[in-house]
């Protein structure tokens, strides 16, 4: 009997944010993560649920020592965004969920989420390429 790959582990955010990824990030290291990460998850791996850094971040080149130093107070705000998607897809840190179940969930709870988190965001631009993103932002 083969190993099994472990679980893909994503934060809070990640859960919600990396359904509307279209090829942009820091750096090629860092995009191509995404995208590998996106794709297991897309292809039914299963996907453990931080509650701090996870493989997106492991590639992140403002990741230092286990916070985020985008810019003062990110690792914070960023916790925040973590625990309300946490709160808004009903799924802890800890548990395991899939892919497909958490894109489920997003035209319930989009609204709740784009209101305090996407108008601001650095990422909006990119995330307004998806033709998805752009449905859910217009229908709350």
């Amino acid at each position: 009997m083969g190993k099994k790959d472990p679980p893909i582990k994503l934060r809070g955010h990640h859960l919600i944010c990396l359904h509307f990824f279209h090829g942009e990030g820091y750096n090629p290291e860092f995009v191509a993560n995404l995208r590998e990460l996106i794709n297991r998850a897309s292809a039914g791996e299963e996907i453990a649920v931080q509650s701090g850094p996870d493989d997106v971040c492991e590639k992140c080149p403002y990741l230092e020592d286990g916070t985020c130093s985008f810019n003062k107070g990110a690792d914070d705000k960023i916790r925040e965004m973590d625990k309300t998607a946490l709160a808004l897809l009903q799924v802890k840190a800890g548990s395991r969920v899939t892919w497909s179940d958490m894109k489920e969930k997003l035209p319930d709870i989009f609204s709740r989420w784009s209101q305090p988190y996407c108008r601001m965001c650095d990422w909006r631009n990119a995330c307004e390429k998806d033709a998805s993103f752009r449905g859910l932002f217009t229908n709350k």
